[in-house]
């Protein structure tokens, strides 16, 4: 019985973490490598949303719809920004419990 628990997966099947002390010192490594991705995936749809405003004025047939991207990347942008704050804000608590 025990091994067809083991077979048995679940779409959210996670590890149980274990019972100890946390290293405080890997966790702030790991939030300070979310921070950066979240300062990328800040950047990247900011740049797009620079081109398409740009591409708004040079294509004034099309504007609406260059307006429309420019401000869904710019939605993006902000999901970013936001989740690298947090990030931040993680990396700092870890780093308090040091």
């Amino acid at each position: 019985m025990a091994q067809e628990e083991e077979k048995h997966h679940h779409l959210f099947h996670h590890k149980k973490e274990e019972e100890g002390p946390v290293d405080y010192e890997k966790e702030e490594k790991h939030h300070k490598h979310k921070e950066e991705i979240g300062g990328v995936t800040t950047v990247v749809p900011g740049a797009y949303a620079l081109h398409e405003k740009h591409q708004a004025k040079k294509d004034p047939e099309n504007a609406h719809s260059h307006r429309t991207k420019e401000e869904i990347a710019a939605v993006g942008a902000l999901g970013g920004a936001g989740f690298a704050f947090h990030e931040h804000h993680e990396k700092k608590d870890a780093k308090h419990h040091q």
